[in-house]
């Protein structure tokens, strides 16, 4: 089954970031809590962890594209 993996709510003050890193490619597998990928916001870099395990399927929202809460980054194939 795929799964959409959104752009978390990070902080209270938080409604968007630029993705600086993804982890994992394509076709790896992922384990919860892995980190998945970095976000750069306001303040910091911060390291996201995955809230799926599964097969990373597809990225929506490459290195350097700004991102919004609750956007569809991912999509991960999970059992």
């Amino acid at each position: 089954m795929i799964k959409e993996v959104l752009f978390p709510k990070l902080s209270a003050k938080t409604n968007d970031g630029v993705i600086v890193k993804w982890n994992k490619k394509v076709g790896q597998e992922v384990e919860l809590d892995e980190v998945l990928y970095e976000v750069e916001t306001e303040k910091t870099i911060i390291e996201v962890e995955s809230p799926l395990a599964g097969v990373l399927k597809e990225i929506k929202a490459e290195e350097g594209d700004t991102v919004k809460v609750d956007q569809v980054i991912a999509e991960m194939e999970v059992d």
